[in-house]
């Protein structure tokens, strides 16, 4: 059992939906999900009635809430001792993150706690305007953007990363997915489900233009608030697609919904780390982003 399964845990028992459950603890909805899973694998117990219109407690995970919470408390009250404890000289780092960053969040969080101990990095999540604002006034000291790439100043440079690229997501049960790789043209004909375009214009603008490019124009299935909501339509079986961060496929096992890349990944975002000049250690921060091992800082 671990800290990470509790919160999501408490998280959904208190938010009552995966969906905002995710946005709460700032992860992707499936590896939320997939957390809970294994909790309740460890634990030989549903936690958790589940069903696409509504998600209830079991009467095992209304016993179990009040002894995760506990824990819970414990660790946080363990945490602020060691902050109390912490050397003077010891400082947070304000980090802005998005949804969908996988083993990149992993490898940054790591590579502080292994090569500078002695920064604290904290998590924020805001919308995309937000997010700058607080990068180029000091709030924040780095933070991902993804999309169009801003340009940088005197105080704030933006580092390329590697694109996110996006997986199909349909149902398991669907002749395509017997396919190992599909075209984009192959969905022509299947209801496309998306987030409105106000939620994430970068990633609806990727997805419409790619398909007038393929040649068709997507036939518009039911928008959705939640990544949760749309997985949970796709797997009833309605032949309807939806694209899914690869890394949060992933960290996804779904037996009704099958993930499949495209043949030519022609659907990938861009991706940028905006790093105020005064960043510490930004070597720790850039190479764990790019996905390169920091062993030349271990000495």
């Amino acid at each position: 059992m671990e800290l990470r399964q509790l919160r999501c845990f408490v998280a959904v028992a208190e938010e009552l939906h995966f969906g905002r459950a995710a946005d709460r603890l700032m992860l992707g909805q499936p590896a939320v999900s997939q957390q809970v899973r294994r909790l309740e694998r460890e634990l030989k117990v549903e936690l958790f009635d589940r069903s696409p219109r509504y998600v209830r407690l079991t009467s095992a995970g209304e016993r179990f809430l009040p002894a995760a919470r506990e824990v819970l408390a414990a660790e946080r009250a363990a945490a602020a001792l060691a902050a109390e404890l912490a050397a003077p000289g010891a400082r947070a780092f304000g980090l802005g993150t998005i949804t969908g960053l996988g083993e990149r969040l992993d490898r940054i969080l790591d590579a502080y706690q292994r090569h500078a101990p002695e920064i604290r990095v904290e998590l924020h999540s805001a919308p995309v305007q937000e997010r700058l604002a607080r990068l180029a006034d000091g709030r924040l000291d780095a933070a991902f953007v993804r999309g169009e790439i801003p340009a940088g100043t005197d105080d704030v440079r933006f580092l390329p990363l590697p694109p996110d690229e996006l997986v199909i997501a349909l149902p398991a049960r669907h002749p395509l997915a017997e396919r190992s790789e599909l075209d984009l043209a192959d969905l022509a004909e299947l209801p496309l489900r998306l987030t409105e375009r106000r939620n994430h214009p970068a990633l609806v603008d990727l997805v419409l233009t790619a398909c007038h490019r393929a040649g068709f124009q997507p036939v518009p299935g039911p928008a959705s608030s939640t990544l949760q909501d749309t997985l949970a339509a796709i797997g009833t079986g309605t032949p309807m697609w939806t694209v899914v961060y690869a890394a949060n496929a992933r960290l996804t096992s779904h037996p009704r919904i099958a993930f499949r890349p495209l043949r030519d990944r022609v659907l990938a975002l861009p991706v940028a780390l905006g790093v105020r000049r005064t960043v510490p250690r930004p070597e720790l921060l850039v190479e764990a982003c790019r996905g390169r091992a920091a062993h030349d800082h271990e000495s």
